[in-house]
């Protein structure tokens, strides 16, 4: 399959590129550092992508950004950044898609635990997180025939702790959770939220 990566050079996005490589044709997007260039945020970038893509099999996105941060200090600019990056920037990848994805191809997308166990900082991640899993169920349904689409959503990843100074054993090696996404790619599932956590 030829296989579209939104947010290849991050660290989710660089191992589903090395997992789905050996058997996939896989094309790498992002903001900077990978074959095209693209903005989850301005839509003309995302429609920019598309026609310089042409078509593909399934479009994977592991990108995506939101602000986390104690309630009383987000900023209406903090919660509009997060809903135009990882919300809606993902559901305009999906929007955008029409004509560039295959009949019955792949759309998966990524949301994160913090959507059903938020915590203090998470206000606006978690609305974001949410929102994404709940476009995937709706979209599942207008998109039946023609495309599936599910959502992963990663529970802390064990590089991302280390990166914090916390235990690396506590979250899921990025590694395990790019399983997920080539389970979304290859299974004949859809409007489905595949869950990657560590209990």
């Amino acid at each position: 399959m030829r296989v579209l990566i939104v947010g290849a050079t991050g660290l989710l996005g660089k191992e589903v590129v090395r997992l789905l490589s050996p058997e996939h044709e896989v094309i790498g997007a992002s903001r900077k550092g990978s074959h095209l260039s693209v903005d989850l945020a301005d839509k003309a970038s995302i429609v920019s992508m598309y026609r310089q893509l042409e078509t593909v099999d399934a479009v994977i996105c592991t990108a995506g950004a939101a602000k986390f941060a104690p309630l009383e200090s987000l900023t209406d600019e903090d919660f509009a950044f997060s809903l135009a990056n990882k919300l809606m920037g993902q559901v305009n990848l999906v929007r955008c898609s029409v004509g560039h994805v295959t009949q019955g191809g792949s759309l998966t997308l990524t949301s994160g635990i913090l959507a059903q166990h938020p915590m203090n900082g998470s206000s606006a991640v978690s609305i974001v997180n949410a929102g994404v899993e709940a476009f995937v169920r709706s979209a599942a349904l207008e998109l039946q025939g023609k495309a599936r689409i599910n959502v992963v959503s990663p529970g802390w990843v064990s590089e991302t702790l280390a990166a914090m100074g916390q235990a690396r054993s506590a979250g899921v090696p990025a590694e395990a959770v790019a399983q997920a996404y080539k389970r979304s790619l290859v299974e004949d599932i859809t409007g489905q939220v595949i869950q990657v956590v560590k209990w």
